[in-house]
């Protein structure tokens, strides 16, 4: 396949002798190659408009620019701001200057707009070229997972142990606190403002390279704020604040007052649900 030919949802494999052994899969993204150009061309225009000041003073009566070295030094110190002067034929005399586009280079940077290479060892047997970009793409999730563990709850840093024994088991912690919330909120999905329909949202995709969807059920909860069974969305952060609400209980009877017993609360309609999706009886973990 050319690469010309292209459509938005193909991805081309091609191979390389700069990497024996590996399918290189050439994605396009026709949003980044729309955007690409317009801001190349918005380049282009805003050095047209330097170049062009630079032309006046030049050619004004009177001016005291002149002299080849001395525009080319004007030229070299403004010019290149966006940097595209490279896109140019600039010409200097001493009493004047002139450009013009070089449109044959200008084409041919513009053939790469929204161009992208994914590299994989795995042959077309174990993973397809779809699914190859797909999890590429995925690894979005791992970067906010570190952001998480660093500034949200989990809070990896600063850490006050001093040992490189204490810092690893201080890091597999936070690690395994991120791994245990990232299972409950796939099981807690259809109370938060997340997409509990995966497969929806793929079916809304023509292309792994294109734009990620949600399902018409997570437009529906963030738009109406309200679950499909009529209970308020949340965020992660807002559903445990709410869970941490749910008390564990000492009881004891007027009739008996060197006994107690311990009980939970009576869990709100919220918590109820929560609890059915985490699959956790509270009251089974009480020793009554």
């Amino acid at each position: 396949m050319q690469l010309d030919d292209m459509r938005p949802d193909q991805v081309a494999e091609i191979t390389h002798p700069d990497y024996p052994g590996e399918r290189l899969l050439v994605c396009l993204n026709p949003r980044l190659r729309a955007e690409r150009a317009r801001k190349r061309e918005a380049l282009l225009q805003a050095t047209e408009t330097i170049l062009a000041d630079i032309a006046r003073h030049v050619h004004r009566t009177g001016s005291t620019l002149r002299g080849q070295a001395t525009i080319g030094r004007r030229v070299g110190r403004e010019a290149n701001r966006r940097k595209v002067e490279k896109h140019f034929d600039i010409t200097i005399t001493d009493t004047r200057l002139s450009w013009s586009r070089k449109e044959d280079a200008i084409a041919e940077e513009a053939q790469l707009d929204g161009l992208y290479v994914i590299r994989t060892c795995l042959a077309s047997e174990a993973i397809t070229g779809s699914d190859a970009v797909a999890a590429y793409k995925s690894l979005a999730r791992v970067e906010r997972a570190f952001r998480s563990c660093k500034s949200t709850r989990l809070y990896i840093r600063p850490v006050f142990v001093y040992t490189a024994e204490h810092v690893r088991g201080h890091v597999f912690l936070v690690m395994l606190a991120w791994y245990v919330e990232w299972h409950m909120r796939r099981a807690l999905a259809p109370l938060l403002f997340e997409d509990d329909d995966p497969e929806g949202a793929r079916a809304k995709r023509t292309s792994p390279v294109a734009q990620a969807e949600v399902s018409e059920r997570a437009l529906a909860k963030a738009t109406k704020k309200i679950t499909p069974d009529g209970l308020p969305v949340h965020s992660m952060t807002t559903l445990l604040a709410d869970l941490a609400t749910f008390t564990l209980n000492e009881v004891v009877l007027p009739a008996h007052q060197d006994h107690s017993f311990t009980m939970t609360a009576q869990p709100t309609r919220i918590q109820a649900r929560a609890f059915e999706l985490l699959k956790i009886k509270p009251e089974g973990y009480v020793a009554m």
